[in-house]
């Protein structure tokens, strides 16, 4: 018998299905807040669903911040978190992809602790020691967001959120329970903006999320039965979504198979070296997180099959693919939604391997990996399949 602890965060409510505008303006109502600064990037901020949004909200929307760019830089950060201090908000709304609500969660620790320059943010790199799923003593001192995503990155699930720092190019967590979203609206019609390879792409990434939680040795009842499910939204929606990009039924799918599949940390079950090797590609390759998903998650489910055969058997069935190893099932299913699967594919360079394994070492998530890695030569291999 194994003792396990379900943890819940400071998130308070997920909507799903219910048009973004009004969706926002209920959750305002709600809460009593009437003075909103906007999040997002400069491709969403022209999107006709954006400029929706921000009609909706008319006088409520002091000003809107839309200079985040990829990986959400740090230096987007600081002067995110400058704009809102000018702009006196009383709630933060993020709408975009894990970059924009990535950036937003680090503006709320900027403005909580009067942040404004890069610099003043390395103490608070790396993960908060506080249990999240209790309110810590300052929690009425911190401003609250909500996030209405437009991928399938689930970024806005978590109490951390990850910038890229420039200076050591690495994309590094910041985390604190009181950074969480304290709603996340799900409007499948507000994807529909979203360039189709990217969504697809973010849809890779929400099935890594439970993929290796269900690969986990880990792994307990809830997490196993939701991982599943997740799987089987996920690879039933994202090629219905490929054929019929305006199908929002299979978007409505695609969103709910993400947002189940982040159950799993409240459980603390943990990723892998998909997830792992991933970060570290992200800050410093510059690779898509979604990309990262289609090229690590088959090579890592062949790397580590002697670890956890009976594991991967479970994906293939969740994805629909009984009889056939993970790796090829996930490896047909990239293919399928006609996404990249090789590392050359999106320009990472071979010698750059030792540098790149050196550094997922030293990343948080390569402690849940079913096999151990202690070793760089053991990434290596990873990559080398990848390559």
């Amino acid at each position: 018998m194994r003792a396990v602890t379900y943890r819940y965060s400071a998130l308070e409510r997920v909507t799903f299905g219910e048009p973004a505008t009004a969706a926002i303006n209920s959750e305002l109502d709600r809460t009593g807040k009437s003075r909103v600064f906007v999040v997002t990037t400069r491709s969403v901020a022209s999107s006709v669903p954006f400029i929706a949004i921000v009609e909706a909200l008319g006088k409520r929307c002091v000003d809107v911040y839309s200079e985040v760019t990829a990986h959400g830089p740090l230096e987007c950060v600081i002067s995110g978190a400058a704009a809102a201090r000018s702009a006196r908000p009383d709630l933060l709304l993020a709408v975009g992809g894990g970059s924009a609500i990535d950036a937003a969660k680090l503006m709320l620790l900027c403005l909580r602790h009067d942040i404004t320059k890069v610099e003043e943010l390395d103490p608070y790199r790396g993960f908060s020691t506080a249990d999240f799923s209790v309110h810590p003593s300052d929690a009425s001192s911190w401003l609250r967001m909500v996030a209405v995503p437009t991928t399938l990155s689930a970024a806005e699930f978590t109490w951390f959120g990850g910038s890229y720092d420039a200076r050591r190019r690495v994309k590094d967590p910041y985390g604190y329970p009181m950074m969480v979203p304290q709603a996340i609206i799900l409007d499948p019609a507000i994807t529909l903006a979203t360039p189709l390879p990217l969504f697809l792409s973010t849809g890779m990434k929400a099935i890594d999320h439970a993929a290796e939680r269900l690969a986990s040795l880990t792994v307990e009842p809830l997490t196993e039965a939701i991982s599943i499910q997740a799987l089987r939204l996920l690879s039933r929606g994202l090629p219905r979504v490929l054929a019929t990009p305006t199908d929002l039924e299979a978007r409505f799918d695609c969103q709910m198979g993400m947002a189940i599949a982040m159950a799993g940390p409240g459980a603390g079950v943990g990723v892998g070296a998909s997830h792992a090797i991933g970060h570290v590609l992200g800050g410093y390759s510059g690779v898509a997180h979604g990309h990262t998903s289609c090229i690590l998650l088959p090579p890592v489910m062949r790397w580590n099959r002697v670890a956890n055969d009976v594991r991967q058997k479970i994906i293939s069935e969740a994805l629909g693919r009984p009889g056939v190893d993970a790796e090829t099932a996930l490896s047909e299913l990239v293919k399928c939604l006609e996404l990249p699967q090789r590392l050359r594919e999106v320009g990472v360079r071979r010698e750059d391997f030792a540098v790149i394994a050196e550094k997922v070492l030293h990343d948080f998530a390569i402690r849940g990996n079913p096999r151990t890695v202690t070793i760089p030569a053991q990434i290596v291999e990873i990559l080398d399949l990848a390559w």
